[in-house]
């Protein structure tokens, strides 16, 4: 049976002063979290502190995205050795936002999500439409194109070791949420993609629901068949809200 994963996306937030406080109150709380495992995604600048803070508590540790080269003149780029270093378990590849505000290609995604296997990194393979593919009835044909330039490239036993989001771009960062009914669709028709090349892989991978996922919303979300957990934004940098969709699972 799938294991249940709440990874929390801080994105481009957070000081010194209020990570301290964040996994304070996580690590205060995590003992009531029994059916999920928890794991946070912090800017890179923030990586060694969080490690610290989190100690030997049941909190996995992520980054936000990993370069597509293991290294040389690659200015501004974090590579998986140094990720790895600093005990990062997980790597978000291809979030929307990347995708959007800065040019990431599906072969760019691609070659990052290859480069995070490599080095020993579990990726976080976002997928996902936007409102007018959504409204324009492509949502399928999207989400099908994005996961092809990963199979294409690492192959579909690549895919058996990372975890997918699915995150439609209309919910995030909205208030707006798929529909638990719409959201169960997707998830059903990637894992249905994935079973047609492997159905161990298939039945094995966890896919998140990534469109804001909050306590109101996470236990009816978290009960449909094929979604396994969330990728948590604006609720993963409250510490109450983030354990209470852990304990939702």
């Amino acid at each position: 049976m799938r294991r249940t994963l709440i990874a929390g996306n801080w994105k481009m937030n957070g000081s010194l002063a209020s990570i301290e406080t964040l996994i304070g109150g996580i690590r205060d709380g995590i003992g009531s979290v029994s059916n999920a495992d928890m794991a946070v995604c912090p800017p890179f600048v923030y990586i060694p502190r969080v490690r610290e803070l989190i100690g030997d508590a049941p909190i996995a540790l992520g980054s936000q995205n990993i370069c597509d080269q293991a290294s040389g003149a690659f200015t501004g780029e974090i590579s998986g050795a140094m990720l790895k270093e600093f005990g990062c378990r997980y790597a978000i590849i291809g979030h929307s936002e990347r995708r959007s505000l800065y040019g990431e290609s599906d072969a760019l995604i691609a070659a990052r999500f290859a480069m995070a296997l490599e080095t020993g990194i579990t990726p976080i393979l976002c997928v996902g439409e936007t409102l007018e593919q959504r409204e324009a009835n492509v949502t399928e044909q999207v989400v099908g194109e994005q996961l092809d330039a990963v199979i294409g490239h690492s192959g579909i036993d690549a895919i058996g070791q990372c975890v997918i989001a699915y995150e439609p771009v209309w919910a995030i960062g909205t208030g707006k949420t798929a529909s638990p009914e719409q959201a169960q669709a997707v998830h059903a028709f990637i894992r249905g993609k994935l079973a047609a090349l492997d159905t161990g892989v298939a039945d094995a991978v966890q896919i998140l629901y990534g469109g804001s996922m909050n306590p109101g919303n996470a236990a009816e979300l978290l009960a449909q068949p094929d979604i396994d957990g969330g990728l948590i934004g604006g609720a993963s940098l409250k510490a109450d809200d983030f354990l209470a969709i852990g304990t939702s699972a």
